[in-house]
């Protein structure tokens, strides 16, 4: 055998060890306490709510019937979908004048900010909580023995409570602005074909906004997840140790004030 194919098997090896001491070294038992099993929960429904929304996508409609006996029934269809730019979303007016075949028009409103930063933060959690749980699995000895481990988890928790329960209500707010702008009323009533008595318009295709609504709720889910898991965060830090230490000690104290009482 050559001293390259040794090399190159060497190689090979090294990766592969280095994976198998890896998964050797996670704690799969530190899964079933409060903990870990939370931070699992939270990796799952970031997921859930980042991807519900992000690919979400949905279509209005109307139609519209020109008096004229030349011009046929004409059927709109708008396609729209995140980051909700309506305001971006082209479609055809058809125009009843002999003239003139359509108008282009645009959806009404712009509700790009409260989804995408609905999007960012349920991305950010998905990365945290892995990250968290390699630093918990792996290495939960170092997270114990450095205080500054948990004291940084706890207020990253924190953070993300208050973050989660702010995207929640604001792409909850922001999506039912999209419901009333998708709808196929306000379609015709932006239309000014339909405004006059040369055309009758009618209700087209009903946007199905169920996922949209999912997200929502996987939103204050993930809202609810992390402020549960601020108190257990919480019990590993220093502060709950030093809670702990002054109450027994002002427990320790009145036992000796109320001995010394009792011996007078």
């Amino acid at each position: 055998m050559s001293s390259t194919e040794s090399t190159s098997r060497t190689a090979d090896k090294s990766p592969r060890q280095q994976v198998d001491r890896l998964l050797v070294g996670l704690r799969w038992r530190r899964l079933e306490e409060p903990l870990g099993f939370i931070k699992v929960l939270q990796w799952l429904f970031a997921i859930f709510a980042f991807g519900s929304c992000g690919s979400y996508s949905g279509e209005t409609g109307a139609t519209v019937r020109c008096n004229n006996e030349a011009k046929d029934v004409s059927a709109i269809l708008v396609s729209f979908g995140y980051p909700f730019r309506l305001n971006r979303v082209q479609y055809e007016m058809p125009l009843c004048d002999e003239d003139s075949t359509s108008k282009t028009m645009h959806l009404m409103g712009d509700f790009s900010a409260p989804a995408e930063f609905f999007v960012t933060l349920g991305i950010f959690s998905f990365f945290y909580t892995i990250a968290a749980l390699i630093l918990y699995l792996r290495f939960h000895k170092l997270y114990t023995e450095n205080r500054r481990f948990p004291l940084v988890d706890f207020c990253v928790t924190v953070s993300f409570t208050f973050f989660w329960l702010v995207a929640a209500a604001a792409w909850g707010k922001g999506l039912t602005d999209v419901k009333g702008a998708t709808r196929p009323s306000s379609l015709t009533a932006a239309m000014s074909v339909c405004h006059g008595e040369e055309a009758v318009c009618s209700a087209g295709a009903t946007p199905s906004m169920g996922l949209a609504n999912i997200s929502v709720l996987f939103g204050f889910i993930n809202f609810f997840l992390w402020a549960g898991n601020c108190w257990f965060v919480f019990k590993e830090t220093p502060w709950h140790g030093k809670g702990q230490d002054q109450g027994q000690g002002a427990s320790q104290e009145s036992e000796a004030e109320q001995g010394a009482v009792e011996k007078q």
